[in-house]
């Protein structure tokens, strides 16, 4: 994938696509606000498959797998470095081999520490405080999860990277912020806010988390509107319903030209100060064309060599 750098105990958090786009907003946001800078590639065609291939005014383009990058912060103080590792899409088969080629890369890193993001659904309310569960590969950490308040996982799945992690005395841990399962097709910021605020104080950052505030009381409001619609429309409570009826997606729509020229604008902004990327990749998400970008948002953290 990559040489090996001269990282200070560095930890690694890796997240996938979930519920809620939980983990990768909280990714994201990580992405960021601590101005990372593109590392390594993982590239693992012979797990992935070509899923489809785009035309251009007639033309077929050549058709790609998803990709799987790392990206690196390094702690001001000298604290534990992070490496950051974004995937597209979890690999349909060899999920175990890709997770034992991750942490075999870890482990060339000097990695101490692994942790995964993700989103657990309940019936909580959009209002409701979006509690933090916790599962840990070992002891030490889960005392420090229980230090921390958090609610433990009694049983579920808690991820095959970290079970290949506890295989190998990895110490690993998973953080998963709560969301209500009626939305679980719906972003849910406050999910990833909670998740970064326990992440925080576990790894010593200080990590400005307003504007992901001000989007989780966004779409607070906008998800307990729609819920009181719901429950109106259906005559009963939602959330306490065992088939709960699932929020529709709303129709996909091009963004207008005005709304282009504000996407090359955040473009803009972002490539001169990297910490204004999340605005940009708010707007991404507002316009459901992130994916159609995703790319060039990434290539604002390449490395500068």
């Amino acid at each position: 994938m990559a040489e090996s750098l001269d990282l200070k105990d560095p930890w690694l958090v890796a997240v996938w696509p979930g519920m809620g786009h939980v983990a990768l907003t909280a990714g994201y946001y990580l992405l960021s606000k601590l101005d990372m800078s593109a590392f390594a590639e993982y590239e693992a065609n012979e797990l992935f498959d070509v899923e489809r291939v785009e035309v251009k005014d007639g033309l077929i383009q050549a058709g790609s797998r998803p990709r799987n990058r790392f990206f690196i912060w390094r702690h001001p103080e000298g604290k534990h470095d992070l490496i950051l590792f974004l995937g597209e899409t979890q690999p349909p088969i060899g999920k175990y081999h890709f997770c034992r080629k991750l942490l075999d890369f870890a482990g060339e890193q000097h990695v101490e520490r692994v942790f995964t993001f993700a989103a657990m659904a309940t019936q909580m309310h959009p209002s409701n405080r979006a509690r933090v569960f916790g599962a840990a590969t070992e002891n030490e950490s889960l005392k420090e999860l229980r230090r921390l308040e958090l609610e433990l996982l009694e049983d579920g799945l808690n991820g095959v990277l970290l079970g290949a992690a506890a295989e190998i005395g990895v110490r690993g841990a998973c953080l998963l912020g709560e969301m209500p399962h009626v939305f679980h097709q719906l972003p849910f910021p406050k999910a990833s806010l909670a998740i970064l605020e326990v992440f925080a104080t576990i790894a010593g950052i200080e990590l400005d988390l307003e504007e992901l505030s001000e989007q989780s009381r966004a779409m607070e409001q906008r998800l307990s509107e729609l819920l009181e619609q719901m429950e109106q429309t259906y005559g009963r409570s939602i959330l306490s319903g065992d088939e709960a009826p699932t929020s529709e997606a709303v129709e996909e729509e091009k963004p207008s030209d005005a709304e282009k020229e504000r996407i090359e604008s955040l473009f803009a902004q972002a490539q001169k100060d990297r910490s204004k990327a999340f605005e940009l990749k708010q707007e991404l998400d507002r316009l459901e064309v992130f994916k159609d970008y995703e790319d060039r948002f990434l290539d604002l953290f390449r490395r500068v060599e």
